[in-house]
C-alpha cells in the first residue's frame, strides 16, 4: 500500500526518565531510513488525553512513509525503535491512508492523499483525524483557557474511540490524534457540536495559530502489543 502514515505509542511502566531524554536525543539518530519521507517523537498530554500537564509515561512516534513495507522493516530494524521496544511496557501501532490534509507542519503538509481516497470518506472505515498547531507566544493564556472546554466536548462526542494530545514541545506545539467509528460520527462533532463551532470561531477570531494543519485518515490497522520490561 503507497504512503501510509505510522503513529506509534509506546507507554512505559518504568524508564519514564530515559523515554524523557529520548525526546531531544531520538530525533537526531535517524538519518537515511529507507522509505521516511517526515516524522516527528512527540510527547503526549495527560488528564483525559489533551492537557497542559504532560504524561510522563506515554510518548508517540509519527512517520510518513512511501510504502507500509518500510515502516514494517522499520520497526523490526531500526536500532532507535527497538530500544524504544526494549524499554517500554507496551506499543500501539496505528497505520493510516491520508484522504483530505490542508495547512502545514514545520512548513509542509506532510501527508500524501490520492484522489482515489476522498471516495472513502463516505464509508463504514474508521477515521482518524489529526490536528496541530503552532500556538502564538501571546495567545497561549487564551488558547489554553479553552482547552478544559474543548477536552469534555470531544470526550462526549457519539462515535469518539479514542483521542490523545500529542506535541513537539508543551505548552506552544500541540496536536491531537482522535479514532472515530466512522466519518459521520467526525462530521457531526465538526458541523453541529455547539461547544466545537464556538472553538473554531474563536481560533479565528482571536489569531491562537502561528501554524496549523488538519488532516483526515482511514484507520488501516490498530495494533496493541504488550512488551516485555
Amino acid at each position: 500500500m503507497q504512503g501510509v502514515t505510522s503513529v506509534t505509542f509506546f507507554s512505559f511502566t518504568n524508564n519514564k526518565f530515559w523515554a524523557f531524554k529520548q525526546m531531544g536525543i531520538a530525533p537526531f539518530k535517524l538519518k537515511n531510513i529507507k522509505g521516511l519521507i517526515f516524522f516527528k517523537f512527540l510527547g503526549t498530554g495527560g488528564g483525559s488525553g489533551f492537557s497542559l500537564w504532560p504524561d510522563f509515561s506515554t510518548y508517540a512516534f509519527m512517520g510518513v512513509w512511501e510504502q507500509e513495507n518500510d515502516f514494517d522493516n522499520f520497526m523490526a530494524e531500526n536500532s532507535v525503535f527497538l530500544s524504544f521496544k526494549n524499554k517500554a511496557s507496551s506499543q500501539r501501532n496505528l497505520i493510516l491512508t491520508a484522504l483530505k490534509s490542508h495547512g502545514k507542519w514545520s512548513g509542509i503538509n506532510p501527508f500524501q492523499q490520492s484522489e482515489s481516497n476522498i471516495i472513502e470518506m463516505n464509508s463504514d472505515k474508521k477515521a482518524v483525524v489529526i490536528t496541530r498547531a503552532t500556538l502564538r507566544w501571546t495567545r497561549l493564556l487564551s488558547f489554553w483557557r479553552s482547552v478544559p472546554k474543548a477536552s469534555k466536548a470531544i470526550e462526549n462526542a457519539p462515535g469518539i474511540q479514542y483521542y490523545k494530545g500529542i506535541g513537539e514541545w508543551p505548552f506552544i506545539q500541540q496536536a491531537t490524534v482522535s479514532i472515530w467509528d466512522n466519518f459521520d460520527a467526525v462530521n457531526s462533532f465538526a458541523y453541529k457540536s455547539k461547544i466545537h463551532a464556538n472553538i473554531i470561531k474563536q481560533t479565528r477570531q482571536k489569531k491562537w495559530y502561528k501554524e496549523d494543519l488538519f488532516s483526515r485518515f482511514y484507520l488501516i490497522s490498530d495494533k496493541i502489543i504488550s512488551l516485555k520490561t
